[in-house]
């Protein structure tokens, strides 16, 4: 399978899966919620990566240990071998079978099926870029951070290969040196509490395309007093009206939407017209 996710993003909008399609006792990002979200026909997987003290990679939100393991230290502070007993918890606290898988497992688990979104990917960029390196997976991965000098320099340093997208809030104002730096440069996730800023302006996307990049929007809600889309939401869509939370974001133009819901999100982009471009 080929990927590029510009020649993607031609024919398709970006349905992202965030950590998988979990629920009842199937537990976010495990293989399990990753496998069950490409059979709901989900583009790409969302995963966050963090590293145990002895310095090997899990896929595992970093600070959830006390709500999905219900475990009070942190992975980053536990050797691997203790990791390894771990087990998840589903929606009503039980445990699960479902332990913590490494990242290297979930690269060999969908090498070659679907694109990949590495989040979280700021905390350990030389170790992550060496494992997606080491699985030959360069093609299939997507890494977003926020801008600072030191992410940059970085991403020069050990990443300069990797599609990366910034992440930005409201204004996009480093766009012209973004494309200037020695980085792969592919895009903006974009969060906005209004439908008026800059990044949710059809001006804006309108711009980004025209420069060659694309545009990430975010449905999803980890908590709803602070909004990643002006509240074009997947509670608004599976609640209220599945046009203004879902179809508002597809007519703006956006490239990817990240959803805890993809099935139902592709059916509704697929039933009136819009996941084909």
């Amino acid at each position: 399978m080929n990927f590029n996710l510009f020649e993607t993003a031609k024919k398709n909008r970006i349905v992202v899966a965030h950590r998988g399609t979990c629920g009842g006792n199937i537990p976010c990002n495990t293989l399990a919620s990753y496998g069950i979200a490409l059979k709901q026909g989900a583009d790409m997987i969302e995963v966050d990566v963090e590293m145990s003290a002895d310095g090997k990679l899990f896929v595992f939100h970093p600070g959830m240990e006390p709500w999905h393991l219900f475990h009070r230290d942190r992975i980053s502070r536990m050797k691997s071998e203790d990791i390894a007993h771990l087990r998840f918890v589903n929606t009503d606290c039980a445990a699960t079978q479902f332990g913590i898988n490494t990242f290297d497992e979930v690269l060999e688990a969908f090498k070659d099926k679907c694109y990949i979104n590495v989040d979280k990917f700021w905390g350990h960029p030389k170790e992550i870029s060496e494992a997606i390196r080491r699985h030959k997976m360069e093609d299939q991965i997507l890494v977003k951070s926020t801008l600072s000098d030191k992410v940059l320099h970085v991403l020069e340093e050990v990443a300069p290969n990797l599609p990366f997208m910034a992440i930005v809030r409201d204004t996009h104002d480093a766009h012209e040196s973004l494309m200037q730096r020695s980085i792969h440069y592919i895009g903006a996730e974009v969060l906005f509490k209004s439908e008026d800023c800059e990044v949710a302006s059809p001006a804006f996307i309108e711009k980004m395309h025209k420069d060659g990049k694309l545009v990430w929007v975010n449905s999803i809600i980890y908590d709803y007093r602070d909004q990643l889309s002006a509240g074009h939401s997947d509670d608004t869509a599976l609640t209220e009206s599945e046009e203004i939370g879902w179809g508002w974001l597809a007519d703006r133009g956006f490239d990817f939407i990240q959803t805890d819901w993809p099935i139902m999100l592709i059916n509704f982009l697929k039933s009136t017209g819009r996941y084909y471009r």
